[in-house]
């Protein structure tokens, strides 16, 4: 993009022009970065639940039980936990791109690689494999945005960023049900063989591609003017003024802070919902009786399009008013609803899709307002630290959650039970951070 781009003789009079110039600057930080972020994040949950589809096919080809396959599932989350701290600490040293790029490489190669797993040992390394491939991509691109954008643009610039996971669901469902329809023993490879490497590769080449594209601070954007330079550090200068002399710098303090279990434990509620949404939506719809592979894969995107919209409007009402706890706990218990609800009306196809939709509003919307928290309050390396840790601590509800809906579904043939601990959990988790974030806590009392 070139600067003449940045004309605004058109701009609404009641702008000065320090605001255009300001909007202009993150508009373009937005094209720029955010357009090539965004499409790493799809692809990467494209890789992630395209075992949701495959699982259809790949239970029998391999002799897993439902059990075995929330098992499967919930080790993905093993390496995850275990560096997600280190990655983010060294994605705040070595810089995005070197950082991205590992990530993506390793995912895509190993999302490609399971297209030929034959036995139920091969899926659980595989899992875990992938999880430690992808460790620190999430918490460090919430990190990395905070080099660019203050706290008043943040909800938004998270919620346009988590749009990529509606948009995995929306284009992946559809996607994954035409190859699952279409590919059936294709040159001899089983259709869950063909959907694990064609939905693999892409992510290979984005790695290749962010070495040359990402850059790890505004200072060293080629693309972006002095003047548009200045602008995004004086913001994050006065936003660093803003915080209290209190506010951990140091990782050892930010692990003393109980604000930040807290917040871990509000973001355990969204890997929570995504375990319903993400694995076992195909599964429960085929169960409400659709059985067309195609047919599963574009109702699955219904959910993924209610959640995007509701993130959007929840996320701008968070920001305009700076407010994230009942934001937050509102999101949750929308959630927690549509889980209890879904216990009901599990035989019902529309009323499970509404049901799904809920939950799909927890799982994005909260997403969206958590993580304008931690950056408001951290600092340096306990920014760094502080979020892989809470990243860390809530993907062990992810962890456990597959198993137990896995077992649930094996013993006694249904989900309900373990849904209903699911809606308890996530409800649980909206009341922690209504009432332990405090209430100045939030954001700085004022920014660009």
């Amino acid at each position: 993009m070139n600067d003449s781009t940045l004309s605004y003789a058109d701009a609404p009079p009641h702008l000065s022009d320090d605001s255009v110039a300001v909007e202009a600057t993150y508009r373009k930080i937005t094209l720029r970065l955010m357009s090539f972020l965004f499409l790493c994040w799809v692809l990467n949950y494209l890789d992630r639940v395209n075992i949701s589809f495959a699982q259809l096919q790949l239970k029998q080809d391999l002799g897993l039980s439902d059990a075995a396959y929330g098992l499967g599932v919930s080790l993905f989350f093993i390496g995850y936990i275990l560096l997600e701290v280190p990655s983010t600490l060294l994605l705040r040293r070595i810089g995005a791109r070197k950082t991205v790029t590992r990530i993506m490489l390793l995912w895509g190669t190993i999302s490609t690689a399971m297209a030929f797993m034959n036995a139920p040992w091969q899926f659980y390394l595989a899992r875990t494999l992938l999880g430690a491939a992808e460790a620190g991509f999430w918490p460090g691109i919430i990190l990395y945005l905070s080099f660019w954008y203050p706290a008043q643009r943040r909800a938004r610039i998270t919620s346009r960023f988590l749009l990529a996971i509606a948009v995995a669901g929306i284009i992946g469902g559809p996607l994954s049900g035409l190859i699952l329809q279409n590919f059936t023993d294709v040159w001899g490879f089983r259709n869950w063989q063909w959907l694990l490497f064609i939905e693999g590769l892409p992510a290979v080449l984005a790695g290749v591609f962010a070495w040359f594209y990402l850059v790890d601070k505004p200072q060293d954007a080629k693309w972006l003017t002095a003047a548009q330079k200045r602008i995004i550090v004086a913001a994050l200068e006065e936003e660093h003024r803003q915080k209290p002399d209190s506010a951990p710098s140091r990782l050892m303090v930010a692990l003393r802070d109980p604000r930040v279990y807290v917040i871990a434990a509000g973001w355990a509620t969204v890997p929570i919902c995504g375990t319903i949404l993400n694995y076992w939506t195909p599964t429960i719809i085929k169960q409400t009786g659709i059985s067309n592979m195609l047919e599963i894969g574009f109702l699955s995107a219904l959910p993924y399009i209610v959640g995007a919209v509701a993130m959007l409007l929840i996320a701008r009402s968070s920001d305009m008013r700076l407010e994230r706890r009942w934001h937050f706990f509102l999101s949750t218990t929308a959630g927690a609803a549509g889980a209890t609800l879904l216990t009901m009306l599990t035989h019902n196809p529309a009323a499970a899709i509404v049901c799904l939709s809920l939950v799909s509003v927890s799982y994005f919307a909260a997403a969206a307002i958590i993580w304008t928290i931690p950056p408001n309050y951290l600092k340096g390396e306990a920014a760094a630290g502080g979020i892989g840790v809470i990243s860390s601590l809530g993907q062990v509800g992810a962890f456990f959650a597959p198993i137990v809906l896995g077992w649930v579904k094996t013993v006694t043939g249904s989900f309900s039970a373990g849904i209903l601990l699911v809606a308890v959990l996530v409800f649980a988790g909206g009341i922690a951070v209504l009432f332990g974030v405090p209430r100045q806590q939030q954001a700085p009392k004022s920014g660009v």
